[in-house]
């Protein structure tokens, strides 16, 4: 407002502003009224005596007024409000950390969501490149098969052709004698009396000795042998391709390696670093003991693969039940669901503390299974000595289990499962 003295004496009422005060007036009003009642709401007065409730039944579960319900709660445990309160807020308190822990509980596997979906994204990476690198190489395969193939196709191509040109060659300079012959025996024949008795002789011998001649024939085989360069074609470029692939028994699944275990590409091999990866703390992953475990399980049948560990000092090689605790701390005994044979600090033992006797030094081991009687089998490939055996009862599918501690100075920094050979 400008506050300026109207000129009039009885100056007009602006109904506008009139409103706009009335109405601010109404709210300010309506405001301290439920202030009011807000403040009288916090304290709870009995009906008759306008008294303060002080004590509190437990056996009715609510506040009692000091002057009117003493009476009715002879036989009841009555405490100081105070108290009941304190007790409850103390419950209310648990009940809160309660709230705080699963919140935090739920967080946590926020947070291993969150890695979960970087650390995919990078395998996703990770693994188109190595699918392209492997299809690089048979593209490369192919296509230096199929340039070798094509030129040993154009050399017998070359070298058919000279030979059938060699040939055709001579037969044309027979047929040229031939025709010469055929001229001078036409010739002679048109002579007369003493001039056709003298060449008459040598005529006809030069015609006899041409007519001796073996019949000539085309040279066999002087085609393009086509069914040597097209049969079985296909079969025959992949049988001496898999001369160039590998095999592997057992291959290591990524997604259970603990984060100080390094897995090479092919995941045929498997090291253990000074310092932990970033990894998602997954369910599968193990998060205590440096293990990893193989992609495929067993559950019936005969299987069987080798591990190469030449000196490195410190490993466990064998079966782990699916359900073993891959969070927390175990013993590498089938009592917690792996049966292995162990190497740590010079001695092989059986996974239970019995030692293993063995006549030198392992460098690579061959693992058996025989799901359905109960058997795991350890040997040295090298000469397939019988090393030992556990005999349980398997209950559940079994994965081919690797744990490996520090290399040291050993000269083997990790351990390498096998390759087979291929038959057909």
């Amino acid at each position: 407002m400008c506050k300026r003295k109207s000129s009039k004496d009885f100056p007009g009422v602006n109904f506008t502003l009139k409103e706009l005060a009335d109405t601010f007036t109404g709210r300010h009003e309506a405001a301290s009224s439920e202030t009011e009642k807000g403040k009288k709401s916090l304290t709870v007065l009995c009906s008759k005596h306008e008294e303060e409730p002080k004590l509190f039944c437990k056996d009715e579960d609510r506040a009692v007024c000091p002057v009117c319900d003493p009476s009715l709660h002879q036989s009841h445990k009555l405490v100081p409000i105070e108290q009941e309160v304190a007790d409850l807020k103390k419950q209310l308190k648990s009940d809160l950390k309660s709230l705080q822990d699963k919140r935090d509980e739920y967080e946590e596997v926020e947070k291993t969501y969150n890695e979960m979906i970087q650390h995919s994204k990078k395998q996703l990476l990770f693994t188109e490149k190595q699918i392209r690198a492997e299809f690089n190489k048979l593209h490369q395969f192919l296509k230096e098969e199929e340039e070798s193939r094509l030129a040993a196709l154009r050399e017998e191509e070359e070298q058919k052709g000279k030979t059938v040109s060699r040939e055709w060659k001579r037969i044309q300079e027979q047929i040229s004698s031939l025709t010469d012959s055929i001229s001078t025996v036409r010739e002679d024949l048109q002579k007369h009396n003493v001039s056709f008795l003298s060449s008459y002789g040598s005529t006809q011998a030069r015609a006899r000795a041409q007519s001796s001649l073996s019949e000539p024939q085309p040279l066999s085989g002087a085609l393009i042998d086509v069914a040597q360069h097209l049969g079985n074609l296909s079969f025959r470029v992949w049988e001496k391709m898999k001369e160039k692939v590998q095999l592997s028994p057992v291959i290591l699944d990524p997604n259970t390696a603990h984060a100080r275990l390094y897995l090479s590409d092919d995941l045929t091999t498997v090291r253990c670093g000074d310092t932990h990866q970033q990894l998602p703390d997954n369910p599968e992953r193990h998060g205590r003991c440096p293990t990893v475990l193989g992609s495929e399980g067993f559950s019936s049948g005969k299987h069987s693969w080798e591990v190469e560990v030449g000196d490195h000092p410190d490993w466990n090689i064998g079966l782990t039940k699916q359900s073993v605790d891959r969070k927390g701390e175990l013993f590498a005994s089938p009592e917690y669901g792996i049966w292995c044979l162990r190497h740590h600090q010079g001695k092989y033992t059986n996974g239970v503390g019995v030692s293993v006797t063995v006549k030198k030094s392992l460098q690579r081991i061959r693992v058996q299974l025989d799901c359905d009687g109960g058997e795991v089998s350890f040997y040295d490939a090298e000469d397939m000595n019988h090393l030992h055996t556990h005999r349980d009862t398997f209950t559940e599918k079994l994965f081919p289990y690797f744990s490996v501690g520090s290399s040291g100075d050993a000269e083997t920094t990790e351990i390498r499962i096998s390759d087979v050979s291929l038959v057909f």
